[in-house]
């Protein structure tokens, strides 16, 4: 990856990544604001703006914003994260300019009109009925919710149905002119377009910005702990998770490599001894949830009533054995399945613009490949053992399930199943 950082003099930073052999680019703008920058009156409001920048600016109504962009054949989306809130628009060569035109004007000069936000209101509550209707779904909420109780990294990004309808215009530009600040903002183009004229491009129409913001967000502590929902359903939707540890921690991809051998998948050890020959599921994997001071690992599957009895005994046994054994042939699968993954996703321009988008947002640099690839080499089994027994042994269980529970047993004989 060729990329380049530069800084504007208000502390907005710029990533160009040319790719001069495609006929497309990605224009990404990133914002250091998510869900776990809200207070808990605020729950859900980052998530609200994103939709609500499409809506109206003063210089076009929400259907201009949509449609200037795909009369040219591109495309134009958003997303909100616990730590981040991403904008990006993907076009043909010739487009980068009007796409970056349409970005900086969505996050400078939205209008939040009352009637928009009133309609935009039943849509994002409509969100939040069809996550509540979808088991697989809102499992993760309560899993989020168990292991940091009481703190905003713990809430749901779409918050809830009574504050989403007590957002107001003016908290919204409030909020806006709080937290997107040039210095807590990164602007990343990657693709087939002229790197100097994109920057100045982008000092010109981003100029106005404020600097950095005051307010802080609270330190993620993981707690652990249980929550249930019986629901009458066929299957019971369950999440078995740890303390995890941030983008910056020694154990990083040790625990990444971990997480592939045990879950990654169909190769992964709950896989083919899970689904493949006790049948017990149809989807089973784990996960590394990272933030830039902690984190969560997790493993979610969809089990039977009854199999979920036999199910967790299986997964804290795989979990012990890997643990204290791990094979040649399933490290190297694991590494290289990571490094082909990494690769693979550099033939994307989208790929390419969230990987470095998301790289400064938490390490403030462009990272190489290279030095990525060296990192995940240098994982053996030493280091994968000494992770899973400062997994296993130093924190409490979290515990999400949602569907027909009898057969569930109680917290604390599955917190002691996971013991090492």
């Amino acid at each position: 990856m060729r990329a380049k950082v530069t800084t504007l003099r208000n502390g907005l930073r710029i990533v160009t990544d040319v790719m001069s052999h495609i006929e497309t680019a990605t224009v990404g703008v990133w914002t250091d604001v998510g869900s776990r920058h809200e207070t808990a009156a605020q729950n859900g409001l980052s998530h609200m703006l994103e939709h609500m920048a499409f809506k109206g600016t003063k210089r076009r109504s929400a259907r201009d914003i949509a449609e200037v962009i795909e009369d040219v054949g591109g495309y134009l989306n958003a997303y909100t994260s616990r730590e981040h809130t991403t904008y990006y628009a993907r076009l043909l060569r010739d487009d980068v300019s009007l796409g970056l035109d349409v970005l900086a004007d969505i996050l400078q000069n939205s209008t939040f009109d009352k009637n928009e936000l009133e309609r935009e209101r039943g849509v994002i509550i409509q969100e939040i009925g069809q996550a509540n209707d979808t088991p697989d779904d809102i499992v993760f909420d309560y899993f989020q919710e168990a292991a940091f109780p009481k703190q905003s990294v713990g809430r749901p990004i779409l918050g809830t149905v009574d504050l989403v309808n007590s957002f107001s215009q003016t908290e919204l530009s409030g909020y806006m002119a709080d937290h997107y600040r040039a210095e807590q903002m990164v602007v990343v183009a990657s693709g087939n377009f002229d790197a100097e004229h994109f920057i100045a491009e982008v000092e010109q129409k981003f100029s106005t910005l404020g600097h950095a913001r005051s307010i802080k967000n609270e330190t993620a502590v993981y707690s652990g702990g249980i929550e249930l929902e019986e629901r009458d359903l066929d299957q019971v939707n369950l999440l078995i998770g740890f303390d995890g540890i941030s983008y910056d921690d020694p154990d990083f991809y040790a625990a990444q490599v971990m997480s592939s051998i045990l879950g990654g998948g169909m190769s992964s050890r709950l896989f083919q001894e899970v689904r493949e020959n006790r049948g017990l599921v149809y989807s089973i994997y784990s996960f590394m949830q990272s933030y830039v001071d902690g984190g969560s690992f997790a493993i979610h599957a969809g089990t039977g009533e009854t199999q979920v009895r036999e199910l967790i005994p299986v997964i804290a046994d795989e979990m012990y054995k890997l643990s204290h054994s791990i094979t040649a042939q399933e490290l190297n699968r694991a590494r290289t399945q990571m490094k082909a993954g990494l690769m693979m996703s550099m033939e994307s321009t989208t790929s390419r613009m969230e990987q470095l988008g998301r790289q400064m947002m938490i390490f403030g640099r462009v990272v190489p490949h290279s030095e990525i690839i060296d990192n995940i080499d240098k994982v053996d089994d030493v280091a994968i053992m000494r992770y899973m027994d400062r997994m296993l042994n130093n924190n409490r269980l979290s515990l999400a399930a949602v569907g027909p529970l009898s057969h569930l047993e109680d917290y604390d004989k599955i917190a002691d199943r996971f013991k090492a």
